[in-house]
């Protein structure tokens, strides 16, 4: 059945590629401000893109001051569902260039990869649509929304807004969310469960201003020294999270052996894991806690004072079944509790997102996970969680109850989303881009079914 669809894939990898390089190179950065002009430029082109395959409407749009969105309808048979294809344009900052092996703007192959800033995160995710529509032309088996977001990279912060001016246009019987990835090359997934996050700042103060450590010391506690303490208390000497009224639950039963894990995370030779239960436990389904930054005066040419503030900012990741709101009044009250020596204490939440639990059943999924196991040649997805944070999948659960959100993506274990030397596996993307178009296929024959 998937032969005709491998076929036309096959033949439009080509310019399929050509397309993702172009958007690739345009460098749509959104937290970098001097680079908003590049964002717009990126939307553009998206819009371009999908303008060309005869879509009834292509809007740019923009809510509450955010970055652009690209909204478009090509309307399929009728009775057929209509089938919203969500992406994101924009991408993670390169960081330090020294640290990639090819120019991050510049997409490179090397082995079986294609190597660039959004190569994968989610550029590809875009052209996996893109691809899907292409195939089947003017001759749709379902109608088909688009939705490409232009800051899904800084928390997508103007989303509620959209979804409110722009709920109708939106409006489907299924969603496709193309930011997730899939479980080994070779394997794929589909996304049911996802962690929320709360990022807070704590100031911790002990001093009105820096005094002498000789003069004073031995009797006045330095701020760094208060922090470190009370950093401490944040995780048990195992290594769990040590908040307490934060939720934990159980995991899909999904083997993941430690020597994998060693080798996609780089842990460190010797360096032992944290916590306890299974690894999958620890990854999706319980809380993490991370320092992420740390406020402090260098330690070459530091001078003989005692700090009188200092500052940390921490990423706490929360469990399907637990709020943000719960994890951060947790969270502040046992900083406050932990404080020691009674150094003033002070906690500000930064952003939040709300974890998910997907119920993955039904028609929709029955015709994913077909779609999945015809693509990768019998190979059955699993159904996985991630330990990370994509909170506007909350939000379009909020918004359209009504639709199965599915959850599937063009990444692996070895991506390095994010990071330098982010890469996109070449043949994983043509076997993404042939599930698609056999799930809008399967989509379609369900309703004329």
């Amino acid at each position: 059945m998937s032969d005709d669809i491998r076929a036309a894939v096959r033949e439009l990898m080509p310019a399929l590629r050509s397309d993702l390089e172009d958007l690739v190179r345009i460098e749509s950065v959104s937290a970098d401000p001097a680079r908003v002009a590049e964002v717009w430029r990126s939307a553009d082109a998206v819009a371009d893109l999908f303008r060309a395959e005869g879509f009834e409407t292509i809007d740019i749009v923009s809510a509450e001051g955010g970055a652009p969105a690209v909204i478009g309808h090509k309307p399929g048979p009728e009775g057929a569902p209509t089938v919203l294809l969500y992406a994101h344009h924009d991408v993670q900052p390169e960081n330090d260039h020294a640290d990639w092996d090819s120019p991050p703007f510049e997409p490179t192959e090397r082995g079986e990869r294609l190597y660039a800033r959004g190569a994968a995160d989610d550029k590809a995710g875009i052209v996996a649509h893109l691809a899907a529509l292409r195939i089947f032309g003017d001759d749709l088996p379902v109608g088909v929304k688009i939705f490409i977001e232009g800051e899904e990279e800084v928390g997508s912060d103007s989303l509620p807004a959209l979804l409110r001016e722009h709920k109708e246009a939106l409006r489907s019987d299924v969603i496709v969310i193309a930011d997730s990835g899939n479980w080994d090359i070779g394997e794929p997934a589909l996304t049911t469960t996802l962690r929320g996050l709360v990022r807070m700042y704590v100031e911790v103060r002990t001093l009105d201003h820096a005094v002498h450590s000789g003069m004073w010391g031995g009797v006045v506690p330095d701020a760094l020294m208060a922090m470190t303490r009370l950093l401490a208390t944040l995780h048990d000497d195992v290594g769990n999270v040590a908040v307490e009224g934060l939720y934990a639950g159980p995991a899909a039963d999904v083997d993941y052996p430690e020597s994998r894990a060693r080798a996609e995370s780089g842990l460190a030779s010797g360096v032992e894991w944290i916590g306890d239960g299974s690894m999958v436990e620890r990854l999706w389904t319980k809380p993490s806690l991370s320092i992420i930054g740390l406020d402090a005066p260098a330690a070459e040419g530091a001078s003989n004072t005692l700090v009188p503030r200092a500052r940390a900012y921490l990423s706490l990741r929360i469990a399907p079944g637990d709020t943000s709101a719960n994890a951060a009044e947790r969270l502040r009250e046992h900083l406050e509790r932990h404080a020691p020596w009674g150094a003033q204490v002070t906690c500000t939440v930064n952003d939040t997102g709300e974890p998910t639990a997907i119920d993955a059943t039904g028609p929709a999924y029955d015709a994913a996970r077909a779609a999945f196991a015809e693509a990768w040649d019998g190979t059955e997805p699993v159904d996985m969680g991630v330990g990370g944070s994509i909170p506007f999948i909350a939000e379009f659960l909020e918004a359209f109850p009504a639709a199965s959100v599915l959850v599937t993506g063009v990444e692996d274990p070895d991506t390095r989303a994010h990071g330098a030397n982010e890469g996109l596996h070449l043949a994983e993307f043509e076997r993404v881009v042939v599930a698609e178009a056999l799930l809008l296929r399967k989509l379609g024959a369900g309703a004329a079914r």
